[in-house]
């Protein structure tokens, strides 16, 4: 008798990921409102039914989204091979990197939740610990990127700076998508943090 429960597994795994996948995609391009179970059932090509046997509401479903995305733009930096070349070059490459992670499709979704996760105090205390453990793993990733340390006051506030740069970015790029100015600003801040990264290095 064949055991067929690994391939049954697979299958539902694959087809959770297709969920949060299309459910990140929604929100970012059609919306909170728009995006209802059934419209994201639609959109993934899973029955209503088998999106509730995953997910038994709709904001199960987005939190889940958003944290998996939120993993798989970790383990994008995770991936990025540690710059090398002369220290500005370096940090071009690392701020570049973050500014790719931070943005996106999945910015985009976020604020949609954000939105509304501000006039929804339930929503609001489950979104806040999530974007507090994705900001925390980004700021890991990016001092270990950077060969820095930060416990200097000065470097986490220039670290917390990019960060912040970074989300600024995105939400400029909601409206339109500017990528020229983008890179002059990111060559900018690049050069104006390795200057100051190099100024903290006692001598």
């Amino acid at each position: 008798m064949t055991d067929d429960s690994a391939p049954k597994q697979d299958r539902s795994r694959a087809t959770r990921r297709r969920l949060l996948e299309t459910t990140i995609r929604c929100l970012a391009r059609h919306g909170w409102e728009v995006s209802t179970v059934a419209f994201i059932a639609a959109e993934a090509g899973i029955s209503r039914g088998a999106v509730q046997h995953h997910f038994r509401t709709r904001e199960a479903l987005i939190l889940a989204a958003l944290e998996h995305m939120f993993e798989e733009r970790a383990a994008l930096l995770d991936a990025l091979p540690d710059p090398g070349g002369a220290d500005p070059d370096r940090v071009h490459a690392v701020v570049t990197g973050l500014v790719d992670a931070i943005g996106g499709e999945l910015f985009r979704a976020a604020l949609q939740v954000w939105t509304v996760a501000a006039a929804d105090p339930e929503l609001r205390s489950a979104v806040v610990p999530l974007e507090r453990h994705f900001a925390r793993g980004v700021h890991r990733r990016a001092v270990r990127l950077l060969r820095v340390d930060d416990t200097d006051p000065a470097v986490r506030g220039l670290i917390q700076a990019t960060l912040d740069l970074a989300r600024g970015l995105a939400l400029a790029d909601v409206l339109t998508d500017d990528s020229r100015r983008r890179a002059r600003v990111v060559r900018a801040w690049s050069d104006q943090l390795a200057a100051a990264l190099a100024a903290s290095v006692p001598d």
